[in-house]
């Protein structure tokens, strides 16, 4: 635990890093008007100097045509959060991150940031925010790392609803050169991916051709030879996709918004089987979620065309049992103040639980940070639509 003491050194440190950055942004942009970072210290007081975590970054998707996209950073030692930094680090870059952050993810130093509708996936490195360099990939959703490569899900056409969109892919590209080297064709606008056993699993959704019918395949690529060598039919509409410690597969659906709800499915290997099959449907809506040790964190909020309106839940799945073991990870209460819960993430040593809420869609969200027994510690204004959180380690 933290000292008194220790406070008001952190303090001090944190005004001296704002009067530097500020100093930096002013002198660097002169005539061109910058939206300067905010910094604010959260009261918490539990961090340990002997953590290997170092910090926490949450890219903030902003409304799409905003061209909003921000990028936050938590500084666990000093506990100083910072909002919008991007712009100070990188002053001379155009238009800053884009439009519609989709994914983060960090590999070796860097930090990646998957723009959605900028078509981009931006390269920072991952201890400053320094702007490294960009992929453009068309209408790219997540990204995955493989022996020095990056993979990123492409939807690959246009930005719209079209019953004659193509199909998607997932793209290869070298992480030390920034370039594509390949790219496979999978199933309609596949989303999530997953790595296991020199295989990717890619989830399809065939949201844009929902007219004709959603995509409802799991497209397995063998990775050595990268090509597609089976699709494994599961459910409609696919979004998420998770592995926990078991080398399982934890699959979302969306449904259609109608009649068929979401649901959540356990993909496995079956004794004596290499290939994966759907070993158990949850019967649980699942929106995003997290593995931490033997337990999945999940919330879902459910929406339904007839009625117009979401219908919000959290629960808690035992990997071993495959049994819903909590039908709320909030224990005080305080779920009752977030509106949308849009992201999820738990600490990978204290089990902290991190919730975002995106609020009305066009306006600043806020970070929740729970406890592992599901008390809130402490809140924080983020950017516009808080969505995707991945932790730094030292």
């Amino acid at each position: 635990m933290i000292k008194d003491s220790n406070k008001k050194y952190r303090r001090t440190g944190a005004c001296l890093l704002v009067f530097l950055c500020l100093v930096f942004v002013f002198s660097c942009r002169k005539l061109e008007i910058v939206v300067p970072t905010e910094y604010e210290i959260i009261s918490d007081n539990t961090y340990s100097s002997s953590s290997s975590v170092r910090g926490m970054y949450l890219v903030n998707e902003g409304n799409m045509g905003s061209n909003k996209c921000t990028l936050d950073y938590l500084d666990y030692p000093t506990m100083l959060y910072a909002r919008n930094f991007y712009a100070e680090k990188n002053p001379n870059v155009v238009r800053e991150l884009g439009d519609v952050g989709n994914d983060i993810q960090i590999y070796g130093n860097r930090l990646y940031v998957v723009v959605n509708c900028s078509h981009k996936v931006e390269v920072l490195d991952a201890h400053t925010g320094v702007r490294i360099g960009q992929v453009d990939i068309p209408n790219c959703r997540y990204i995955r790392f493989y022996r020095g490569y990056a993979y990123v899900s492409s939807y690959v056409g246009p930005v719209l609803i079209d019953p004659n969109a193509p199909l998607g892919a997932v793209y290869k590209v070298d992480t030390a050169s920034l370039e594509v080297k390949a790219k496979v064709s999978v199933g309609y606008q596949p989303e999530e991916m997953e790595i296991i056993d020199d295989y990717m699993y890619v989830a399809n959704s065939g949201g844009y051709r929902a007219e004709l019918g959603y995509d409802n395949t799991i497209s397995v690529i063998e990775m050595e030879g990268f090509k597609q060598v089976e699709k494994i039919s599961v459910s409609i509409n696919l979004h998420r996709v998770k592995k926990d410690n078991r080398k399982q597969l934890w699959v979302s659906s969306r449904g259609d918004y109608r009649n068929v709800k979401s649901n959540l499915f356990v993909l496995a290997k079956k004794s004596g089987y290499n290939r994966m099959e759907v070993i158990k449907t949850m019967d649980i809506p699942c929106s995003n979620m997290a593995v931490h040790g033997d337990s999945i964190y999940l919330y879902s909020t459910e929406w339904n065309d007839f009625a117009a309106q979401n219908t919000v839940s959290y629960a808690i799945v035992n990997t071993l049992t495959l049994e819903v073991v909590s039908r709320n990870f909030i224990t005080d209460g305080t779920e009752k103040d977030i509106t949308i819960p849009y992201g999820i993430a738990v600490h990978p040593e204290n089990g902290d639980i991190y919730i975002t809420d995106a609020k009305n869609y066009v306006s600043s969200g806020t970070l929740y940070c729970y406890d592992r027994y599901g008390k809130r510690k402490w809140s924080v204004r983020t950017g516009d639509i808080p969505a995707h959180m991945v932790f730094l380690y030292k």
